[in-house]
């Protein structure tokens, strides 16, 4: 994704012994000039991939959490601002849980999506076997910069969104959240979706449509979207879970409500 985009990339492999300086960078004394210098950490990149995030500790987990939400950093007392574009990927392996620290709900809500990767379809398998398995493995090809990139987060948030729109959003949001009258989401649903839920769904719903060649987003973008945008930020009371219940099955039907 770095090399199709022209962005810098970085990788961190999160594990249980990574302290918050190792992501976001310490200060170091310097003999020659007495005088502290910024070691700056692999956060100050464009694209930033924390490999199994939930191996390290809460503390750790925490150093993201100004980063994502501001875009830059405080070290040694002093801001540092990040390299734009800046956005973070992360990944869970959801085996091998032992020993893994949870997300707290903050950072959650942070993330635009979180997007379940199954098993490859069998054509994408075949594919994965041949172009690796050679002397020369495949490679991405770039297809945009880094400044096209900006330009086309720049027009997705110029781009009008539909009254019809704007109101599925608010109401698949605050149907998701206990308390506000629904009869099912009380039932199942321990907490909800905060503002950020609503943001993240109208973005998406306007790149949907762009990448679609649409002028502006429908309701069928907002449906299509509530998955990977709400069920990182909402969780299932006890008695939901012991009955089978999932979180998706739960969006599911309050985006078909919302429709």
């Amino acid at each position: 994704l770095g090399q199709a985009l022209e962005l810098q990339f970085r990788r961190v492999q999160f594990t249980p012994d990574l302290m918050p300086s190792d992501v976001s960078g310490h200060a170091v004394y310097d003999p020659k000039s007495e005088s502290f210098k910024i070691r700056r950490g692999p956060v100050f990149t464009n694209l930033l991939l924390a490999d199994e995030i939930n191996r390290a500790s809460p503390r750790t987990q925490s150093a993201l959490l100004q980063s994502m939400q501001e875009y830059h950093v405080t070290v040694a007392g002093q801001r540092h601002d990040l390299p734009s574009p800046f956005h973070v990927l992360a990944t869970q392996n959801p085996l091998e849980q032992e020993g893994t620290y949870p997300l707290p709900e903050a950072q959650l809500d942070r993330f635009l999506m979180q997007v379940d990767i199954p098993y490859p379809e069998l054509a994408a398998e075949r594919r994965i076997l041949i172009e690796t398995t050679g002397i020369d493995d495949a490679a991405a090809e770039n297809v945009l910069t880094a400044e096209r990139l900006k330009e086309i987060q720049t027009l997705i948030r110029r781009m009008p969104v539909p009254e019809s729109v704007v109101e599925a959003i608010l109401s698949l949001v605050r149907s998701a959240r206990p308390g506000q009258g629904n009869a099912e989401t009380d039932k199942h649903v321990s907490w909800g979706p905060g503002p950020r839920a609503s943001q993240a769904l109208t973005l998406c719903a306007r790149a949907r449509a762009l990448f679609d060649g649409r002028l502006a987003p429908s309701v069928d973008d907002v449906q299509a979207l509530a998955e990977p945008v709400l069920q990182h930020r909402m969780a299932l009371t006890f008695s939901a879970r012991a009955e089978g219940m999932s979180v998706r099955d739960v969006v599911a039907r309050l985006a078909k409500a919302a429709g």
